[in-house]
């Protein structure tokens, strides 16, 4: 058997490893993959040559590169049984802050809130991929992924509008307050979803590295919204929020074309 390691520079939280996950699927050569989040690893485990895999990742842009390849004897490795349970509160954390911080962006007047809730959104869609077609045919998982990622861009494109309506029209001051609250509180969230599904990778730890955490752009866009609350404190205007809006926004547009590659 063959263990060929891959470095994906982009891949900074579990939604990225379903991603890989689902689009090696159909490629029956591979045994068994194993992930390193912190360090931007992908271990792969499989027979013939490591070509179709190098190409099937480069498809997801996710700035993936071959590191090495070598034989291994290593053929038994440790099933995740409870996996699936880890993908459903996942999912349902990354939902309810999806709900939480979309219903608080609108009232309070934050963009960037309402951008920080579609990524939410959009990690719900890749967990929600990998759980609801489980066991179904890759046609209907292209499907569904084909699907998320069309609504994904259609409520993105939404906010970009809302977005320029904000900045050429009458301006309207965002509530500091509640964008910092909500979005402190979803870095925790955050947090806690990576600790979730990295936890039980590892036997020899028990707590989380704090690179783990930080290496994740989910809480990067955390902290940018606090950022961007307090500047529209300190300089009593809503540019900070509608400019971290549009730059979330793009990422959740980048993120839909994703999840669009694994319908191809």
């Amino acid at each position: 058997m063959n263990k060929t390691t891959f470095e994906i520079t982009k891949m900074d939280c579990p939604s990225e490893e379903n991603l890989i996950r689902m689009k090696l699927e159909g490629l029956s050569n591979i045994n068994h993959l194993d992930f390193d989040i912190p360090n931007r690893k992908l271990f792969v485990f499989h027979s013939e040559s490591p070509e179709a895999i190098d190409s099937a990742l480069k498809e997801l842009n996710l700035g993936s590169q071959r590191l090495s390849s070598e034989i291994t004897e290593e053929v038994h490795f440790e099933e995740q049984s409870n996996q699936k349970k880890l993908l459903w509160a996942v999912l349902a954390i990354n939902f309810g802050f999806f709900l939480i911080e979309m219903t608080t962006g609108i009232f309070s007047k934050s963009m960037g809130l309402v951008a920080d809730s579609l990524d939410m959104l959009a990690d719900s869609f890749v967990y929600g991929i990998s759980l609801f077609a489980v066991g179904g045919t890759i046609i209907r998982k292209k499907r569904i992924a084909k699907i998320a990622g069309y609504f994904q861009i259609t409520l993105a494109l939404i906010g970009f509008i809302e977005v320029l309506r904000r900045f050429f029209g009458a301006e309207q001051l965002p509530n500091f307050s509640t964008m910092i609250t909500v979005s402190f509180f979803a870095l925790i969230a955050n947090g806690i979803c990576l600790y979730i599904l990295q936890k039980s990778k590892s036997k020899e730890e028990v707590h989380m590295k704090a690179s783990m955490i930080f290496t994740s752009n989910d809480v990067i866009i955390n902290l940018g919204v606090i950022v961007a609350g307090l500047l529209v404190n300190w300089l009593h205007s809503s540019k900070p929020d509608l400019i971290i809006g549009t730059i979330v926004f793009i990422l959740v547009v980048q993120g839909a074309f994703r999840i669009l590659k694994l319908s191809k």
